[in-house]
């Protein structure tokens, strides 16, 4: 899910989608208007998913996608590998998600973890 806005209203550390991905916007620098055209704006960007830098330059009327990312929270049901089975706490639907190396060692059976989803993708959110 996505919605449009314009990109003069874009704010650091908000979300934008920049070549197809989610991305955390990090910095945002906008030129003053010239004599034969409107403000430009350089948007750099972090990927939410997969960590690659991203940027975006356009001018400041242009309309650009912001991804619709919600947070929410999940109990563990059980682990087998690398990959957890979840049960989301609000619809109780279950879903498999791979564990990264980083969270082997954190997570367990039973406990509640809260995770980002965005586009279709889902991302493990601890926070240590």
């Amino acid at each position: 899910m996505k919605q449009q806005v314009e990109v003069k209203d874009l704010k650091e550390g908000k979300y934008a989608i920049i070549d197809d991905e989610a991305c955390t916007i990090k910095s945002i620098s906008k030129s003053k208007p010239g004599k034969h055209g409107s403000a430009k704006a350089r948007i750099e960007a972090i990927g939410l998913f997969d960590g690659q830098k991203r940027s975006y330059i356009g001018s400041v009327s242009n309309k650009i996608y912001v991804p619709i990312v919600e947070r929410k929270n999940a109990q563990i049901i059980s682990i087998t590998g690398n990959i957890a089975q979840l049960m989301d706490m609000g619809d109780f639907s279950t879903f498999e998600i791979i564990i990264p190396d980083e969270y082997k060692d954190k997570i367990k059976e039973g406990e509640e973890i809260s995770y980002i989803t965005a586009l279709g993708k889902i991302k493990l959110d601890i926070r240590s």
